[in-house]
């Protein structure tokens, strides 16, 4: 593949656990479509825990900066960038691990990073054009952090509050919190529309601006 001539617009979207992020980043995805965004998931560059037993990976903390594999999230950021596709790994949360099957993204001139902690590594910061912050009240992000989990990853009520109160609400505290002041944009009240068609705007006129379809 020829090299791109034009460094790709790249968004970072980060927030607590059932802020809202997916809204965003579906939204603009939905907005321009997939020959012109592609998305690139954190969730799915949790470590590899090929080497721990099923009852070890599910004690794991997985709200800490430490679970995730920053080196390949970093390069593979930077391969799109460079106009280069990747084969995302794909995570099984009911498995608690890396499936054996991986996720073809292609180089597009608007990249959406979307994670807990998409504004945490200065590396990746360093390589976003707009890094947003996705802000919602706690209650309302642990209703919908418990539907998703109940329905989505065949976890219990028990297992799921037991999670929040060890490892998700207090590393929400010391990690995701602090990582707002990098953002430039804030959504105070989640996903909200009007928040999110100001981002559709901004992608709009980036994409205006290229001189040739991507």
């Amino acid at each position: 593949m020829n090299k791109i001539s034009f460094t790709p617009f790249i968004i970072g979207v980060a927030g607590g656990s059932g802020s809202g992020k997916s809204t965003v980043t579906q939204q603009v995805l939905a907005s321009f479509g997939a020959e012109m965004v592609s998305v690139v998931m954190q969730d799915d560059y949790y470590c590899d825990q090929s080497e721990l037993s099923p009852e070890l990976r599910r004690k794991q903390n997985y709200d800490h900066p430490q679970a995730f594999d920053w080196p390949l999230l970093v390069q593979h950021v930077e391969a799109l960038r460079n106009g280069e596709a990747i084969e995302m790994p794909e995570y099984d949360f009911t498995i608690d691990n890396r499936s054996n099957k991986t996720i073809p993204v292609k180089p597009a001139p608007v990249i959406v990073i979307e994670g807990l902690f998409a504004l945490y590594d200065a590396d990746l910061r360093n390589k976003m054009s707009l890094k947003i912050f996705v802000d919602t009240a706690s209650d309302i992000r642990f209703i919908r952090r418990m539907q998703r989990d109940i329905t989505e990853r065949g976890r219990s009520v028990e297992s799921v509050v037991g999670q929040y109160l060890e490892t998700v609400r207090p590393m929400h505290k010391q990690f995701i919190e602090p990582t707002k002041r990098h953002a430039d944009v804030i959504f105070p009240h989640g996903a909200n529309g009007p928040a999110v068609d100001v981002i559709v705007t901004k992608v709009a006129s980036v994409i205006g601006q290229l001189n040739r379809p991507f």
